[in-house]
């Protein structure tokens, strides 16, 4: 456990100061850094046709956020089916089809990066570099602007300089732009530069030709692609995106050559939405909320890691799967889980190792986090789903005392809760819906595992993609028409419900009257809560979803047991 409880101490060590100069940013606090940035950010501003200063509603917030997805999803999509005919392409790397750039474009425009392509083979280096890793860096900061423009209305907002203006949760240009260039950019270049040190690639060079030990007639030469991978790995890693230049992802040596780039790695899957969370309690003015939302997901994440790295690495039946295909085998199976446990417990789905390979209950803590989608989270995504789980606790805990559900003297009335319920049934009804029609149709899902472990494969597919995850099971056929654009549908409904409906929650509670907090007034930052907070999401995933967890990884497990024991 050294590792784990390094990483937690390091995550901490830099996720406090990191978090305190995220919340400056976002707020729009003069700094030393403005006679640097600011010749920057207002040839931007002028390019966007906005006015730093000038906030918006939710409604112009929320349409300036689609709208700009919209834009990039279109530029990058021509790009995926033109990029024969464009420069850097020294591989001749063909175009893409229409059905997997259409699925490729939704899935990192998403800040999901699921991969249905190897990037070595079937992606140019002006691919690479424009439209994956530029919306790998944008993607993650609109999720963060969201999110900053929902704490912002949660807790009150600002006042409009007009009755009958709607509540100002900011302005969405200024947001993104502010964070990418003074957070997110840094970060990766520090990260990019010490990856490089540890032998990572960074070239726009063609690959070398080398001859196999054993070649024969038909391969007698092998092309070992290359590229700028460095700055690739660093924003995968750190915008919670996670998909690799190569198809194998961090299990490549070339991705990740050494112990330290795996620990770097792994410690850059968690940094900013750490980071994030630590920026709640200055950031909103109430440093007991923030310590509660860090605590809660403290808690479930030590849960969650403790669970993998006991199934992966030893357990009973750990011990006699642990040679299988698809290990990592340079660097132990507890860095394997450890990474597994991370790379679901924030929506980031890189792997430095096979998951379908995994442990059937490493698989199963897999599948948790991602239904949860609110251990760590995402860029932003994550304290969104994390919100809508505290207002959900704090209307069911009203119920449960007899008091009318507020969150800080704001009532929880109908409306707010309705949009709630579409949140809550939107992903059982997407996830288990696109499962049980690829599981009916025979062929249609090209699972390789036809037992309870080709469900988990399935099911894997579609939670990864509702949770703007992107890491696989593998072991499907899913470069079909079938698998791109039941993706591309899934991915889309798991991200942009998740990111607006918080946001116009918190801008209805916004604009009600506040009333006094008293003695009768739930107390939400509080261990208590927290607990009840835990409970309420625990409960939500196993009613929900139970029934396919027993059909899949827990039969698996089982079966797997019973064949080891005779």
């Amino acid at each position: 456990m050294v590792e784990p409880l390094l990483l937690l101490a390091l995550l901490v060590v830099l996720g406090w100061p990191l978090g305190h100069y995220l919340a400056a940013v976002m707020r729009g606090d003069p700094m030393r850094s403005d006679v640097l940035f600011r010749w920057i950010e207002r040839p931007l501003y002028a390019l966007l046709g906005t006015r730093p200063e000038v906030g918006m509603g939710w409604c112009g917030y929320a349409k300036a956020f689609l709208l700009s997805n919209l834009v990039l999803a279109l530029v990058v999509w021509a790009i995926f089916m033109t990029q024969a005919w464009l420069p850097l392409n020294p591989d001749g790397v063909p175009n893409m089809g229409w059905d997997l750039a259409l699925h490729t474009v939704v899935s990192f425009l998403t800040n999901t990066n699921q991969q249905h392509y190897a990037g070595q083979a079937q992606l140019s280096y002006l691919s690479q570099m424009t439209g994956i890793v530029g919306l790998q860096v944008v993607t993650p900061v609109m999720g963060l602007a969201v999110a900053a423009a929902t704490l912002r209305g949660l807790f009150g907002g600002r006042q409009p300089q007009a009755q009958g203006q709607p509540v100002d949760v900011g302005n969405y240009w200024a947001d993104v732009v502010r964070a990418t260039l003074r957070f997110v950019l840094p970060l990766c270049l520090i990260l990019s530069a010490l990856l490089t040190w540890q032998g990572v690639p960074a070239t726009l060079a063609g690959g070398p030709v080398a001859a196999p030990v054993e070649a024969g007639a038909q391969f007698n030469v092998q092309k070992i692609p290359l590229g700028p991978v460095a700055p690739m790995v660093a924003i995968k890693q750190l915008g919670s995106n996670g998909g690799g230049w190569y198809g194998p992802n961090s299990a490549v040596p070339l991705e990740n050559p050494t112990p330290l780039s795996n620990f770097l790695q792994t410690l850059a899957i968690c940094l900013i939405p750490v980071s994030i969370v630590f920026m709640v309690g200055p950031f909103t003015g109430r440093r007991r909320f923030g310590a509660m939302v860090f605590g809660t997901m403290l808690a479930m994440s030590v849960l969650s890691t403790g669970l993998a790295v006991w199934s992966e690495g030893h357990s009973a039946i750990a011990a006699d799967i642990a040679l299988m295909e698809g290990k990592e085998v340079r660097l132990g199976s507890d860095a394997s889980a450890l990474w597994a446990a991370v790379t679901t417990q924030v929506n980031n789905g890189s792997v430095n190792s096979m998951l379908d390979s995994a442990a059937p209950l490493t698989g199963m803590v897999a599948m948790a986090d991602m239904l949860i989608n609110a251990v760590w989270g995402g860029v932003g995504c994550g304290l969104q789903q994390f919100i809508v789980y505290l207002l959900l606790s704090v209307f069911l805990a009203g119920l449960m005392t007899g008091r009318t559900p507020e969150l800080f003297g704001r009532k929880i009335e109908g409306p707010e809760v309705r949009l709630l319920a579409v949140l809550v049934l939107l992903q059982p009804l997407v996830v288990l819906g696109f499962t049980a029609v690829a599981l009916a149709v025979p062929g249609l899902a090209g699972n390789s595992n036809p037992g309870f472990h080709g469900i988990s494969q399935v099911f894997y597919e579609y939670v990864s993609a509702f949770a703007n995850n992107g890491s696989g099971f593998e072991g499907l056929g899913d470069a079909t028409v079938w698998w791109n654009l039941s993706c591309a549908i899934v991915l889309a409904a798991g991200r942009f419900p998740a990111l607006v409906i918080p946001l116009a929650i918190a801008a209805m509670l916004a604009a009600k009257r506040r009333a006094p907090e008293g003695a009768g007034t739930l107390q939400v930052e509080t261990p208590t809560f927290a607990l009840v907070l835990i409970g309420i999401v625990i409960i939500l995933t196993l009613l929900q979803f139970m029934p396919v967890l027993v059909l899949g990884p827990v039969a698996d497990h089982l079966a797997l047991a019973s064949l080891l024991a005779r």
